[in-house]
């Protein structure tokens, strides 16, 4: 491309460097939103450890101290959980918003040297023709194969996420199973 007149090289590079700025702006608003979910997670985690120590403390009931427990528990399940949905939210959002990113910068690309093969083309010399018909072959092919990569990308994120979510719903019923469990525990040791 280094064929081209100088204008459209300056553009080329200009609008490579503005998606490349889109997609670190894109990267860390995700590293900001993880950051302040950890925060908020500390500092909930923190008063909670903190109001169970009191109540704790002061009960003298043994029976009374083993439902704190498994209240308690119950709500870090609940919890992990929720973070881990946040989280999954999060990551979701920033790919989603990245691929985005991607393929419309690559469609551009494509866009470009499609309009570069047809200026060549129209300007060619006489005896040519062949050799133009060779490089609109490896534009078309390579658009192809572009194409292919993204769709094929796709579907390999919407398979991550498909895991992902099916890991959440098992993790879920799996710690809904454990909290059942404390919990005839808990009514079996009363009687």
């Amino acid at each position: 491309m280094s064929n081209l007149p100088g204008d459209q090289v300056v553009v080329s590079q200009s609008a490579s460097f503005e998606a490349l700025s889109d997609m670190w702006t894109k990267a860390f608003s995700c590293i900001e939103k993880l950051t302040e979910l950890n925060l908020r997670a500390t500092q909930s985690t923190l008063a909670e450890n903190q109001a169970i120590a009191r109540a704790a403390l002061s009960t003298g009931d043994t029976q009374e101290l083993f439902a704190l427990q498994t209240r308690r528990a119950q709500a870090a399940m609940e919890e992990v959980q929720s973070y881990w949905r946040h989280v999954y939210n999060i990551m979701s959002g920033a790919q989603a918003e990245l691929a985005a990113s991607v393929e419309s910068h690559f469609k551009q690309r494509q866009h470009d040297a499609q309009v570069f093969v047809e200026t060549v083309a129209k300007n060619a010399p006489a005896g040519t023709g062949a050799a133009v018909n060779a490089l609109q072959s490896v534009i078309t092919a390579a658009n192809e194969a572009t194409n292919a990569t993204i769709e094929a990308s796709k579907r390999a994120a919407e398979q991550a996420q498909e895991i992902a979510r099916n890991n959440g719903a098992a993790a879920a019923s799996a710690s809904n199973g454990v909290i059942k469990q404390a919990d005839q525990a808990r009514t079996a040791t009363k009687r």
